[in-house]
């Protein structure tokens, strides 16, 4: 159920309102759009009915949602959300990019790829310090030294960072350096970790899990957003198919489709979704053009030597290549590159 109050109704009169829905054991989360006031009642709304509600006198209008997921949903709020990172705009007319190595290898490295891709045009530096192995052989990051790279990185070239966390004990370790936290495609439903999430006050990218489906997706924000968390960013990253040619298939129809059935902003991963350096250009293109807020893209100095992903990486020309393409397709739809 979501409320929906009356134009010009006082701040005094919604914190009455918001007493009766706690009252009756249902929790509030509140929408503020220019015009209106909406307030959305999870847990068992029937308890009470749309009657009910009515008869306050800050409310204009009740309305079930009978979408599943509730806070994402458009039913809930109408305009894009817009997530602000040290004045970068996820989610506005902008497309924004977020730019850098698979994993922070070593401090040189990471300082030599945040001032290229930066120079570049990315907005956002991405590395990964706890990477998910599918062998408990391969490189898994570097832990708290990465992190103490990344904060440095951070405070010279004045880049917000993104980083994935894998489990609840590494939010605290990573909650004072890092600006967006990931949640990767392998976590989408480990939901104690996005229940924890959730209780934080800081934007969180969710990636869509190699087999889930659009509603399986949401309802894992959903996780997020019930805990008040509001500033979710959804990452589509490719689903697990039959094809071999692609590491992944980008499901691009996904963008329009959420587009029109959530408020929350979305970003495409074409990496990891096709997993071939050469088809992350055409693939960043055709998912600009379909919608998307913004770009995860890997880059490397050396990709031939990376320690994790370099076949998916793009070189620094590359990724220069690939803003200025970019350009052009937003500039073609009404939207810009950040």
């Amino acid at each position: 159920m979501i409320l929906i109050l009356k134009k010009g109704v006082k701040d005094e009169e919604i914190e009455a309102l918001i007493e009766k829905i706690k009252e009756v054991g249902l929790i509030p989360h509140i929408s503020k759009g220019e015009e209106k006031v909406i307030i959305g009642l999870i847990g068992d709304a029937r308890a009470k009915d749309r009657n009910y509600w009515l008869n306050f006198p800050q409310v204009e209008d009740a309305i079930r949602i009978l979408k599943p997921f509730k806070l994402a949903s458009r039913e809930f709020k109408k305009e894009n959300t817009i997530i602000n990172v040290n004045s970068v705009k996820i989610g506005d007319k902008g497309i924004v990019f977020m730019a850098g190595p698979c994993a922070v290898e070593g401090r040189e490295m990471v300082f030599k790829i945040a001032e290229i891709v930066k120079n570049y045009g990315a907005k956002i530096l991405r590395g990964g310090v706890f990477k998910p192995r599918t062998s408990p052989y391969s490189f898994r990051g570097l832990g708290k030294e990465g992190i103490k790279y990344l904060r440095e990185v951070k405070e010279t070239f004045n880049l917000p960072i993104i980083t994935e966390v894998m489990s609840e004990s590494q939010i605290e370790l990573l909650n004072d350096t890092v600006d967006i936290i990931q949640i990767g495609a392998r976590n989408m439903q480990n939901f104690s970790l996005l229940e924890e999430v959730g209780k934080l006050n800081k934007p969180i990218l969710l990636k869509r899990g190699m087999s889930a489906t659009i509603e399986e997706f949401l309802l894992a924000a959903e996780y997020i957003l019930s805990n008040g968390n509001h500033n979710v960013i959804l990452c589509e990253r490719g689903i697990r198919t039959f094809e071999t040619y692609t590491r992944n298939t980008l499901d691009i129809s996904a963008i329009p489709v959420l587009k029109s059935i959530t408020h929350l902003p979305i970003v495409v991963d074409p990496s990891h979704a096709t997993g071939d350096r050469n088809l992350v250009i055409p693939v960043s293109l055709a998912s600009i053009a379909a919608g998307a807020d913004g770009i995860l893209v890997e880059v490397h100095i050396e990709p031939e030597k990376a320690l994790s992903d370099g076949y998916q990486s793009l070189y620094p020309e590359q990724f220069k290549e690939l803003v200025e393409k970019s350009k052009l397709v937003s500039n073609s739809i009404g939207r810009y590159v950040e």
